[in-house]
């Protein structure tokens, strides 16, 4: 049951199930109009097909702009056809479909800008010997399955996309925590970050950062018309808060890996301090690393748990760090400016993550 429960928040299986039962609502109520309608009932399903969408929003903008598409591409042929008729049927199409994929340019179709030229042709193709007809049975049909499909996504489980968002959150705190522990390894390894290879793995947590702002931002959408959404309204609001919080943090940590990288602190002369700079600095990162991949609380602030764990140890490598540049002897400005602005982005990386200590002393 577990199983089908967490299958069934899978928003590719939701939209499966909603467009299923839309076409198929789509087609019954089809067949029961009249027979000038019910004999072409096809196209009532497509409509509902064309309207289910990951959000009610997006549902509702695709259905109708899929309708004034297709209603502007059937008047645009019956128009060009009327006016050339002494014109070859070659270069009328072309004319029409020139025209039709000039019209598809305005902002206003979206994705659905497709469906001007497409209706075009077909009403050149099969329309024209009673376009009034075909337009009533095509659009209108189209029409109905369109609304048939808004309802069933308002209807039936509304989504709000939560799950796909907390799965790019997670990824996302993952790969930014792996590449946080792969600086620290190169540091205590004493080998000098490679360039290159760091920005290899800054265009991949790029990625995922795109799909994580995507998905927030789908969670958004989601909640505009949907009766869930207060419901969900805390939830949705923590998704956000987290997702913005996990890209400040992402920002500050390409911060910190140009400065590694470009001016090598841990090389430029402060390792005359008793304490290895590298170890203290891959210490640090560290610590940040594990407050990004331990993201929750597992108590109600009474007893220590995990994360009181790691923000301790977080927290203790930043003030080792800290001492380490009050008390160091500077013989490189830009290294030691650098080394700063590190301590200065792991500290703004724990405050973005809300990582304060709930007890004074964590066993």
């Amino acid at each position: 049951m577990d199983t089908l429960w967490a299958l069934l928040r899978r928003p590719a299986l939701q939209r499966g199930v909603r467009a299923a039962v839309a076409a198929g609502l789509a087609w019954q109520v089809a067949v029961l109009l009249p027979p000038l309608l019910s004999d072409y009932a096809y196209y009532a399903p497509l409509g509902a097909v064309i309207a289910v969408h990951p959000t009610i929003a997006d549902s509702a903008s695709a259905a109708w702009r899929s309708v004034l598409a297709i209603l502007t591409g059937f008047l645009l042929a019956v128009a060009v056809y009327e006016l050339t008729r002494a014109v070859p049927n070659a270069l009328t199409i072309a004319l029409i479909v020139g025209l039709a994929i000039a019209v598809e340019q305005w902002g206003l179709w979206r994705e659905q800008a497709s469906w001007v030229s497409f209706a075009a042709v077909l009403m050149l193709t099969v329309g024209l010997d009673d376009p009034d007809t075909y337009v009533l049975r095509y659009a209108g049909l189209t029409l109905l399955g369109a609304a048939i499909g808004v309802l069933v996504t308002t209807v039936l489980f509304p989504p709000l996309q939560l799950t796909r968002a907390v799965e790019q959150i997670g990824r996302t705190r993952a790969l930014l925590g792996e590449h946080l522990h792969a600086i620290a390894g190169t540091l205590r390894d004493g080998r000098v970050p490679d360039a290159a290879e760091w920005a290899g793995r800054a265009g991949r947590l790029d990625r995922a950062l795109d799909r994580m702002r995507a998905a927030e931002a789908q969670v958004e959408r989601s909640r505009r018309a949907n009766p869930r959404a207060r419901r969900w309204q805390g939830r949705a609001t923590s998704i956000r808060e987290e997702s913005r919080a996990v890209d400040r943090v992402a920002v500050l940590v390409d911060d910190l890996t140009s400065l590694v990288v470009e001016f090598e602190p841990h090389r430029r002369g402060i390792d005359l301090v008793d304490a290895g700079t590298g170890w203290v600095l891959a210490d640090a990162l560290d610590g940040l690393a594990d407050v990004v991949r331990t993201p929750y609380h597992s108590t109600d602030g009474t007893t220590p748990d995990e994360r009181d764990a790691v923000i301790a140890a977080a927290t203790g490598a930043l003030d080792r760090l800290v001492g380490l540049l009050r008390t160091a002897t500077v013989s490189d400005d830009e290294g030691f400016f650098a080394l700063g602005a590190v301590a200065v982005g792991v500290r703004r990386g724990l405050l973005a993550l809300d990582a304060h200590l709930r007890h004074q002393q964590v066993a």
